[in-house]
């Protein structure tokens, strides 16, 4: 699928889920169980996402491209061919629209997930549950830039710039992703339709590390850094913070009368 198929399928797909007025499966609107959180939460979700694939692979490709000049051979060799964008200028301007769609996506998915019919009520949750995603991308970035000038690395096509490590499109982009997923696992969705919708996110978020690398403005390392970080902050500032991973509480009751009977309820 050529990369302007790909943004609209995606973008198509999103406006459709645009319904944000129902509720979610305990009662609640999303965004209205926002709170600072507990350490244990916070301890949890720190955890889970530190053990995430999108978050170890990241890491352990970047090591990996670390020994000896796998790294630089890598980024000459995709200035060169560039295989996917054609062109250095066409991959430049590639990262920065599919990180403008991705950042779309976050907020239509937003807009998406189900808060209720209520003005007032959507209004709130909607706006608790942004400022958590927005201070997500917010943190995952300012801690990408701190990077920057802590490591003060030279772009492989700039040698001028001493910005290159970790990349902060891909650490954006992979916020962006990051949150996109989150809010779908909200929606009241088909498994088969749930995947393809958070794919689709992370292969956006993939193809703007990738088109950096191919822009000559990031090593590969680059963009696997910040596609780790992205993921990481975002994940456990959202899991910290929303109050929507609640687990499910499976009730089975037995009636010599009425037979047996399952019900499942979720914590209010």
């Amino acid at each position: 699928m050529t990369y302007a198929r790909l943004r609209s399928t995606f973008a198509v797909l999103l406006i459709i889920l645009m319904t944000g007025c129902g509720t979610l499966p305990n009662g609640h609107r999303w965004g209205e169980d926002v709170s600072f959180g507990s350490w244990e939460r916070i301890k949890t979700a720190a955890w889970n996402s530190a053990t995430d694939p999108e978050t170890w692979i990241p890491v352990a490709g970047a090591l990996l491209l670390s020994i000896g000049d796998l790294d630089e051979d890598l980024s000459d060799w995709a200035i060169r061919e560039t295989p996917v964008f054609g062109s250095i200028s066409s991959a430049e301007d590639a990262s920065d629209d599919l990180r403008t769609l991705l950042a779309a996506t976050a907020v239509i998915s937003t807009l998406a997930t189900p808060s209720g019919p209520e003005p007032g009520g959507w209004l709130a949750a909607k706006f608790k549950g942004a400022v958590v995603g927005g201070s997500a991308v917010g943190i995952s970035g300012s801690v990408t830039s701190n990077l920057k000038s802590a490591t003060d690395r030279e772009r492989p096509l700039k040698k001028t710039s001493d910005n290159s490590f970790p990349s902060l499109h891909a650490t954006e982009a992979y916020s962006y992703a990051t949150l996109t997923s989150r809010n779908i696992d909200s929606l009241a969705l088909s498994p088969t339709t749930r995947k393809v919708l958070r794919i689709s996110a992370k292969t956006l978020a993939a193809g703007t590390a990738w088109a950096r690398v191919e822009a000559g403005k990031h090593y590969p390392t680059d963009v696997l850094a910040g596609a780790a970080i992205g993921h990481f902050l975002t994940a456990v500032i959202h899991d910290s913070f929303m109050g929507l991973d609640e687990a499910v509480q499976l009730d089975v009751q037995v009636s010599r009368k009425e037979g047996a009977m399952l019900s499942f309820s979720w914590p209010l």
